[in-house]
């Protein structure tokens, strides 16, 4: 009977295990037509992409089946390889649509530029034995190259995107999510390769561009301002809320001038790619950012007659930028779509700071109208003991 349970017991945990993988799709076990195999494969972790080769070292000739297994119609797919760099410019690429009439063309184009539109053009090496098929939303991209002398190590791109249904030609592809993770380097003789996304300093840079702008203008400039609007309720905390508040409003704009450097230094080496409204937004927030700086610098004192229309200027200004930080930081999260926990993190932080606004502005007022009632109470006493004097 024990034995029996056991049995069961582990069925239960190990047929599960043997479901998922057997439902995982992975190259070593892609069966070409034509009982042709390949020395080595690689899953791509993007794009749903594999690529499968055999390199001869001692000729530097390599032979490739690049594959897509989730591709329409109306898709272009592109494998190549950058001798100069990790990124898109410079790429020497593999090509691959289908045309409205069902044949599928196969070119090699040169990547000068992000605004390429992949017109076809010679490689800087040399390309044979080119042809794809298309079958069942799967594209496969077959070559021959011959590399240069002791290049036994490359970089490759791997890309798809629409074709323009006017002129029957690759459109650009989305420069958000996976589109822009799809590199690495690609060792041919021992069949290792390192596609990780921080490996690629344009990505790592995005990184830190969004994690200096989410810190700055989406965590300590709100927390600036539930420090102003609730600790001077405090008479005991007058000046200490001040500094506080001045402290976290500096810091927050120091960094995120910083991260906003980051993201014109980004623009600047990504000509081509446009996010218009998240760039818009960002100058728009340096600009007020830096209005606030010069707020602090001509703020007027207390019984000065401007005081009033200062506070105005100052509350409605700081309350803008909070606004548009936050359309702008999650706009960020919608180009990098990084892994969701991190847009989940930040979306928890920013409704703890909600929440401890709204229990802070319910006391806040428990305070204030308890402060008028004593002091009503205060003057009713006062008028009182006039009257009986």
């Amino acid at each position: 009977m024990d034995g029996m349970l056991k049995l069961l017991v582990s069925s239960f945990i190990l047929m599960p295990m043997l479901l998922t993988t057997s439902s995982a799709e992975s190259c070593s076990r892609y069966a070409f037509s034509g009982n042709r195999v390949f020395s080595f494969c690689n899953d791509l972790p993007y794009l749903n992409s594999f690529l499968h080769w055999d390199f001869d070292s001692s000729s530097s000739t390599v032979h490739i089946a690049y594959r897509n297994t989730a591709v329409t119609p109306s898709m272009w797919v592109a494998w190549a390889i950058n001798p100069v760099s990790t990124g898109m410019v410079g790429s020497q690429a593999l090509v691959a649509y289908r045309n409205p009439d069902g044949t599928v063309k196969a070119y090699t184009s040169s990547v000068d530029s992000y605004k390429t539109s992949l017109s076809e053009s010679n490689l800087t090496f040399s390309v044979s034995d080119l042809s794809a098929t298309y079958s069942n939303s799967e594209m496969t991209i077959y070559a021959t190259l011959e590399l240069p002398n002791n290049m036994t190590s490359v970089n490759q791109v791997w890309q798809n995107g629409p074709i323009s249904a006017s002129t029957n030609t690759p459109g650009p592809h989305a420069f958000s999510g996976s589109n822009v993770l799809c590199m690495g380097t690609l060792d041919l003789l021992s069949g290792q390769s390192d596609t990780t996304p921080s490996g690629n300093p344009k990505t790592r840079d995005r990184n830190i561009h969004g994690s200096l702008n989410a810190v700055s203008w989406g965590i300590l400039m709100p927390t600036g301002v539930i420090i102003a609007r609730y600790m001077r309720v405090f008479k005991s905390a007058d000046p200490a809320w001040f500094y506080l508040h001045i402290t976290c409003q500096s810091s927050a704009y120091i960094v995120g001038v910083i991260g906003w450097a980051t993201g014109l230094k980004l623009g600047s080496d990504s000509s081509g790619v446009q996010h218009t409204a998240h760039r818009n937004i960002g100058i728009v927030l340096f600009f007020l950012g830096t209005l606030q700086v010069f707020a602090l610098l001509l703020r007027p004192k207390k019984d000065h007659k401007y005081r009033f229309y200062w506070e105005i200027y100052h509350h409605s200004v700081g309350y803008t930028v909070i606004l548009l930080s936050i359309i702008n930081i999650y706009k960020g999260f919608d180009i990098l779509d990084p892994e969701k926990k991190w847009k989940r993190a930040y979306t928890g932080i920013l409704v703890a700071l909600v929440m401890i606004a709204v229990l802070l502005e319910a006391f806040t007022w428990y305070i204030v109208v308890r402060r008028k009632r004593s002091a009503r109470s205060g003057m009713m006493n006062g008028a009182n003991g006039i009257n009986m004097g």
